[in-house]
């Protein structure tokens, strides 16, 4: 969950592994009545209670969808002491959340029951005693994981040091994540019933990830590593430790304006994802652009689970900005959600924690202005509350095995290696491999061998020489079970061209490649970023920035920037706008604050615009920082530049705006 205002998301397509005669994957066909459902998960040696969870999801979609609370047991304004029963939720409406929300924070002892002073062992059996609690109490288990930077030993926010590339294999930092992974595995494997089975948990690893205030984020990893990291986290938890109590989730943050092409930009596969997610909060009072274009987001989930036998959710959800606007909040949003017949099939919705003390609450308690309508949102008989739940965990089921499945782990696609020896990483599973090997570009196939982490890998070596910049294809191959899987990845050869001090982007790096521009900028609301040969100020190419506020009144793009930019008085671009009266913001992200500056899209001709630091002004959403300064202080601590623009009373809710040479001067 964030209040973060960027939500920002990069495009990359992948080189796919494709099995050469393997078919599209189809649903598992209803079984006959009294026999047992065919499961088709992540995991194909899940416990049955697992697969019962994943059937009962989807036999669930258009009769209701579950109510969910993070932190419901352990967290509130109603009670003081945790005891496993009392609840904010059960104070309102006398009923638990059907769906019971924790996350990895315990195991750090940065959320309760964890404790920073307790032993490891002690906060990985709070963490399995939550899972006990929410279980105890007839309801589904969640798990999400705001994980510290393995790099620089700050939190999740901390967005500096490209994680991602570093807890990959052979990066620095593996062996740390690899042992994040095994408290995962110890804390849910620990989580069991009194009679010793294991409770059934959906683990959302990487939530939010389109957007750019976490370091798995947009702008700070490339979408295939965000992809291969994903996969090994699952392949390490069901593969190398044998979990067999989870289903995954993917879920990134809205919004998509329904394009289904944006959301599976970082989509880790459908052999690695269970349950497909989407995140969305509500910084508009409900206001009708916000509810269509959630619906028109949930109903395109809803369509791609169902065509790939997942399980659809809203996996976060809640008011978010100034708090109770809207007295009616909860009813207009289900009402919203129930009459669209996509949109109304989504599994579960899950809100965020009352942390208690001046924090939001996201589930209201006596006195508050949304109690009313929340209990009116429980009494409707669309919402499922944990006393409403039927045979979840029960329901007879048999797995169908996963087939054989094949993907370059190492290097990943649109990566660039600097130096003169790398390895070649592939992965096979559910399937014996033999003859597997890399080539790049149409050189000769070179033979990969087991290694003992379970990767196909040998060493590339690459001529000094080569290290100039230009682009090369790393092809894989195997044969296994008398078939060949391929995958493939575009790889850069050596450092991308530097800027010079100041400058954002003067959009001459990218090689000509409209991806790898994508991968250098997170998108938040529909977008689309390509390069322009024909608009532009200088060199080769400028920034085609097309929006489209169908579903969103506002869009945005943004780069991370890590600079010292005392030295300089304002900030330039050049600017072609599309004669609208839509309007663009500028916005220097300053030692934690966000200033904007206002400029126009009415010239069509294309000009320079200079905005001096002293006209930036603090961000009216950004209350914290309402007296700031852009001053010489903030400007030597400066983390990124996002480029908003925003619909303006009756004007085009479509166009294409150019830029070009963005920098400080």
């Amino acid at each position: 969950m964030t209040d973060s205002p960027l939500n920002r998301r990069t495009f990359l397509v992948i080189g796919t592994a494709v099995a050469m005669t393997a078919g599209t994957r189809l649903p598992a066909a209803a079984a006959p009545a009294g026999a047992a459902t065919p499961v088709r998960i992540v995991d194909d040696r899940a416990t049955p209670a697992t697969r019962s969870l994943f059937a009962y999801l989807k036999k669930q979609q258009g009769k209701g969808i579950l109510f969910g609370h993070q932190h419901d047991l352990t967290y509130g304004f109603t009670f003081t002491t945790p005891d496993g029963k009392a609840s904010d939720t059960e104070a309102a409406v006398g009923d638990h959340p059907a769906v019971f929300g924790w996350d990895t924070l315990i195991l750090d002892g940065r959320e309760r029951p964890g404790s920073e002073e307790a032993t490891e062992a002690d906060n990985i059996a709070a963490l399995s005693r939550c899972i006990q609690q929410g279980d105890a109490r007839g309801g589904i288990n969640t798990l999400s994981a705001h994980m510290p930077n393995f790099v620089t030993g700050g939190d999740f926010y901390d967005t500096s040091g490209r994680v991602v590339a570093q807890i990959l294999p052979g990066g620095a930092k593996h062996a740390e994540f690899n042992a994040f992974l095994d408290r995962v595995a110890k804390a849910v494997e620990g989580a069991r019933r009194p009679d010793g089975t294991l409770i059934p948990v959906i683990f959302r690893p990487f939530h939010e990830n389109n957007g750019g205030w976490f370091w798995w984020g947009a702008g700070h990893t490339a979408s295939a590593e965000f992809i291969e990291v994903y996969r090994y986290t699952v392949e390490y938890l069901r593969d190398t430790r044998c979990v067999r109590n989870l289903l995954y989730a993917y879920s990134p943050n809205s919004g998509f304006g329904g394009d289904p092409t944006g959301y599976l930009k970082t989509y880790p596969g459908d052999e690695f994802v269970d349950v497909l997610g989407y995140d969305a909060y509500d910084d508009s009072a409900g206001s009708t652009a916000w509810l269509d274009g959630l619906v028109k987001d949930l109903a395109m989930v809803v369509r791609l689970a169902n065509e790939r036998g997942k399980a659809p959710a809203y996996s976060e959800f809640g008011e978010s900005g100034v708090e109770n606007r809207d007295p009616n909040w909860f009813t207009r949003l289900l009402a919203a959600v129930k009459a669209d017949p996509q949109a109304r099939q989504a599994t579960f919705m899950l809100t965020w924690a009352n942390f208690g003390g001046d924090n939001r609450a996201y589930v209201p308690y006596q006195g508050r202005p949304l109690l009313p309508d929340f209990v009116e949102y429980h009494q409707d008989p669309y919402t499922v509350f944990a006393a409403d739940l039927g045979k979840v965990f029960s329901l007879r089921t048999t797995a169908t095995g996963n087939a054989p499945f094949l993907h370059l782990v190492t290097p990943t696609d649109r990566q660039r290696v600097t130096v003169p020896r790398t390895t070649v990483r592939v992965r096979v599973t559910s399937g014996k491999a033999s003859r597997v090997t890399y080539a790049v570009d149409d050189g000769p196939a070179r033979p990969l061998r087991l290694d003992a982490e379970g990767f196909w890998s040998g060493v590339w070596s690459i001529a000094p020489a080569r290290l100039d910049n230009r682009p090369v294809t790393v092809k894989v191959s195997a044969r296994v079970g008398g078939r060949t899987f391929t995958d493939s990845a575009l790889v850069f050869l050596g450092e991308a061209p530097p800027l010079p001090a100041g400058w954002v982007d003067d959009f001459e790096g990218y090689a000509g490649d409209d991806v790898s521009l994508s991968e250098a900028y997170s998108h938040v609301n529909a977008n689309t970023t390509t390069l322009s040969a024909d608009h532009k100020s200088s060199g080769s190419h400028g920034l085609a920035y097309a929006y489209d506020f169908t579903g969103a009144e506002y869009t945005g793009i943004g780069k991370p920037v890590d600079a010292d930019w005392s030295a300089f008085t304002s900030m330039a671009l050049w600017l072609r706008g599309d004669g609208s009266a839509n309007g663009a913001v500028l916005q220097i992200v300053a030692d934690g604050a966000y200033f904007e500056y206002g400029a126009s899209l009415s010239d069509t001709n294309g000009k320079e615009v200079r905005a001096p630091f002293s006209a930036f002004k603090p961000a009216p959403w950004d209350t914290a920082h309402a007296d700031a300064v852009l001053d010489a202080a903030h400007l030597a601590k400066v983390s990124g530049f996002n480029l908003y623009l925003g619909h303006g009373n009756g004007a085009a809710t479509k166009g294409v705006v150019y830029v070009d040479d963005i920098r400080a001067e």
